[in-house]
């Protein structure tokens, strides 16, 4: 059932008129209502491509932040990638002191505003709460990432933001390439220490995954346009349509161009495919090219989109993650009247945030688990005309710790369709490998670092985000860059 905004509005102000002027005991904390976050009705929001969670109200962040034990051991910093101090933030937007919470946010996280919309906070931060520990429920933990959220959008909205303060300029020249969250965590860090700093970006807009990858409904253009028009006026320069490997060799930044140290943030581009015969039929795509085809050329906005738009029906997605979520919500939304999440696992074994399943079911996508693929099937013109599937029952764990999905023979199965999208999952960017043979990779193609500084085995030249971990989170992306560019600076200050 919908709730409207109001509705949750009014309950937040009851318990701020409760509590006002009493000392608050920790009992009392962990027995204040979780608030929900007010979101568009979900038969409104397939209809439209804007965001879907509206954020908080200020009686509701209020009352949310109320919840917080302030524990002293401050477990919750443990499971930030980038080490907020998510209780003094807290402390300060109970008391509706939303200026000073961001600037305390600002000290360990560049995107804030990012992050309290997209980052897992259920399986970090949000993890070690010890309310969700008293409550023995992580989803009752203190909703740290909509806190954050809105005191982020406060501090853009009333023009509160502090600038990041850039040192004396030390005459070194810093290449970054990529311009998603590792790029812009590094480019950030690197400049306040007066670097020169020049990113390169391949695509026509700036931004990486955060502006092809996750759709407006979940992050709209115009934050992630704020944050960089935020580094353009610390003096980043933003090159677009300049792909490193390609336009210019690393060795040739480093040599011809005097750079004196590169950051590699080029991200996990590369989809992976199921393997299976058809893939190459009409009507298949991969999440990256079908989401980026919908975020980065608008295949959504009739007449004016840069791109066709597939006229699909029946959309089949496979994959079990914040992708596959993706790419299912955005096919409602270019208007298909089905749209099947087919995954090999149950939902128990899912590895999208709980949150946006959640809102999927609400959008009427359908789910069908424990079958996997045999082949993609077409008509006589090599238009896709359905899956051919197999039914699977669990077996034993894997690798991962999740049960591997075996086929049942004899189950096999056609599921009708017009659209395939493949999203199960990305491998990394592979041209910087190719075109610099002193970069080593291991067996999946990510770049080797020292885990300590991010350096690569080339000197100078260090990486972080996607091009390492492979397909990540935002946060631990921007951890890692973080983490880079306080080594660069160190090596830097001894050249």
């Amino acid at each position: 059932m919908h709730v409207s905004l109001e509705e949750l509005d009014k309950k937040a102000q009851a318990v701020l008129e409760q509590y006002e002027g009493v000392d608050i005991s920790a009992k009392q904390r962990t027995q204040i209502p979780l608030q929900d976050m007010p979101a568009q009705d979900p038969q409104i929001r397939v209809t439209n491509m804007e965001e879907v969670a509206l954020g908080y109200t200020e009686n509701q962040v209020r009352a949310e932040a109320l919840r917080c034990l302030q524990c002293k051991n401050k477990p919750c910093i443990k499971g930030c990638p980038v080490g907020i101090d998510i209780p003094a933030f807290i402390a300060e937007a109970a008391k509706g002191e939303h200026a000073k919470a961001l600037s305390i946010i600002k000290e360990s996280s560049s995107l804030p505003a990012i992050c309290g919309r997209v980052c897992p906070q259920e399986s970090q931060c949000q993890l070690y709460c010890t309310v969700g520990k008293v409550l023995k429920d992580v989803e009752q933990s203190v909703s740290i990432g909509r806190i954050e959220r809105y005191v982020s959008d406060y501090g853009r909205e009333h023009q509160c933001e502090t600038m990041p303060t850039v040192a004396a300029e030390t005459g070194k020249k810093v290449a970054v390439v990529g311009s998603g969250p590792a790029g812009i965590s590094a480019a950030m860090d690197l400049r306040r220490e007066g670097h020169t700093v020049v990113m390169f970006e391949a695509l026509h807009k700036a931004g990486g995954v955060l502006v092809y990858g996750i759709p407006e409904f979940r992050l709209p253009k115009k934050i992630v346009e704020h944050e960089l028009q935020n580094l353009k006026d610390m003096g980043v320069t933003i090159r677009r349509n300049y792909l490193v490997g390609k336009t210019r060799k690393i060795s040739d930044i480093m040599g011809k161009d005097g750079f004196d140290a590169v950051f590699i943030g080029s991200g996990a581009g590369l989809p992976r495919f199921l393997g299976v015969p058809g893939e190459n039929y009409v009507g298949v795509f991969s999440a990256n090219e079908y989401l980026t085809r919908s975020n980065l050329m608008k295949a959504y906005a009739v007449g004016e989109a840069l791109t066709p738009l597939f006229d699909s029906h029946k959309v089949v997605v496979f994959g079990g993650g914040n992708v596959a979520m993706d790419a299912a919500r955005t096919a409602k939304r270019l208007g298909a009247e089905e749209v099947t999440i087919i995954y090999r696992r149950t939902d128990l074994e899912m590895p999208a945030r709980r949150e946006e399943v959640a809102h999927a079911k609400e959008e009427g996508i359908k789910f069908l688990y424990l079958h996997a693929p045999l082949q993609v099937t077409a008509d006589e013109h090599g238009k896709v005309n359905g899956v051919e599937l197999i039914e699977c029952e669990l077996g034993e764990p894997d690798a991962s710790g999740r049960r591997s999905p075996v086929e049942i023979p004899g189950s096999e199965k056609i599921f009708a369709c017009d659209t395939v999208i493949i999203a199960i999952g990305n491998s990394s960017n592979p041209l910087i490998k190719a075109t610099t043979d002193e970069i080593e990779v291991n067996r999946w193609g990510n770049f080797v670092v020292n885990e300590d500084t991010c350096e690569t085995t080339l000197k100078g030249v260090y990486a972080g985000g996607d091009i390492v971990l492979g397909a990540a989170t935002v946060i631990l992306a921007m951890g890692q860059g973080r983490k880079a560019a306080k080594a660069m600076n160190e090596y830097l200050l001894t050249k």
